[in-house]
């Protein structure tokens, strides 16, 4: 048997980072048939929005907010592009002026404590 050392040509090998072409690699390679998806759980997301738990709830109620949905009986987990995308929705709203403005209570009707008329000065 004579052994016949094929030539193989040298395979292209991928950019190190901080290279050239290194930021134009896709982040997921196509041969993969479904996108990775990444799941974050509620520390992660208070680390994200730092909002209280009783406000995310309310808000996924309405309907406001990315729903979370269980992995197991004990463990919930949140969608991470949903949040991003929630978030860079609000971030855009509030930059265009399209945002909600809370007015705060009217302090002229309560009861205790009224307000100084402060035009009769």
């Amino acid at each position: 048997m004579e052994h016949v050392a094929e030539h193989k040509e040298p395979q292209a090998r991928a950019p190190h980072p901080g290279t050239d072409g290194y930021d134009n690699l896709p982040q997921f390679p196509a041969k993969f048939p479904l996108p990775f998806r990444r799941t974050i759980r509620r520390q992660e997301l208070h680390q994200i929005v730092p909002l209280a738990e009783t406000t995310i709830y309310a808000m996924e109620q309405r309907g406001e907010f990315p729903r979370r949905f269980a992995l197991t009986v004990r463990c919930v987990v949140w969608d991470l592009e949903e949040v991003e995308a929630w978030v860079a929705a609000r971030k855009q709203a509030s930059r265009s002026g399209d945002a909600a403005k809370s007015t705060g209570p009217d302090v002229r009707q309560r009861k205790r404590r009224p307000v100084r008329n402060t035009s009769a000065r």
